[in-house]
């Protein structure tokens, strides 16, 4: 990688790492007190990364968006893109999926934190997962320190498992599904692939991961 702004190859791998793993675009400012250079600097790595990707015809770009920095895909790619999450649609969400879909649909509002604190692992990937499928979504905000997002779960996610609202899941003793509980939701959360001509439904996000179901 040739960079004509004068930052150390440190600098430049730390942007990318950090915006990469941001699911949201990462604002300028931010990127400045992470990797300790100024903010116009950053902007200029930044330009200067999606002229080299471009480039060398990379399938990805860096761009500014909402006022922060993300990696998307190029433009060109879009059809490739969309035969890879309808196809993605037809596997089976994981046991992870399934048993971070329960914890949401019992504590709800919850937070990621928590939710990490009760699982024991990091969420955010399967977090990304059914956020794209639809099951869950933001519903508001903590009022402690750093007003977290809390998350809860979608009419969509009812409307799989065939209850009329979250008072009619069966009731457990932990937030922790069982083994009954993984298999009832396996067996019920699908996704009708079938498009309708007369009331096509919004696609789900292309920033969810493979991790999908049928």
């Amino acid at each position: 990688m040739i960079m004509t702004v004068d930052v150390s190859v440190e600098a430049v791998r730390a942007i990318e790492a950090i915006v990469l793993v941001g699911q949201d675009p990462v604002p300028t400012s931010l990127l400045a007190e992470l990797v300790e250079l100024p903010a116009t600097t950053v902007d200029a790595v930044c330009e200067q990364l999606a002229r080299t990707y471009e480039e060398a015809g990379h399938g990805f770009t860096i761009a500014k968006v909402a006022g922060g920095w993300r990696f998307q895909t190029h433009a060109d790619m879009a059809p490739y893109v969309e035969r890879f999450i309808l196809d993605g649609q037809r596997a089976r969400l994981s046991g992870a999926a399934l048993e971070t879909l329960a914890i949401i649909a019992y504590k709800q509002p919850i937070s990621r934190l928590q939710i990490a604190s009760i699982r024991g692992v990091d969420p955010d990937a399967v977090m990304r997962t059914l956020h794209g499928r639809g099951y869950i979504a933001p519903i508001g905000r903590d009022d402690g320190p750093g007003q977290a997002v809390l998350w809860g779960t979608t009419d969509l996610f009812l409307e799989k498992l065939g209850i009329a609202d979250i008072a009619a899941l069966p009731p457990i003793a932990s937030f922790v599904p069982d083994a009954s509980i993984v298999e009832a939701l396996e067996k019920t959360l699908r996704i009708d692939t079938t498009i309708s001509d007369t009331a096509p439904e919004e696609a789900p996000s292309s920033n969810a991961e493979p991790e999908a179901v049928e």
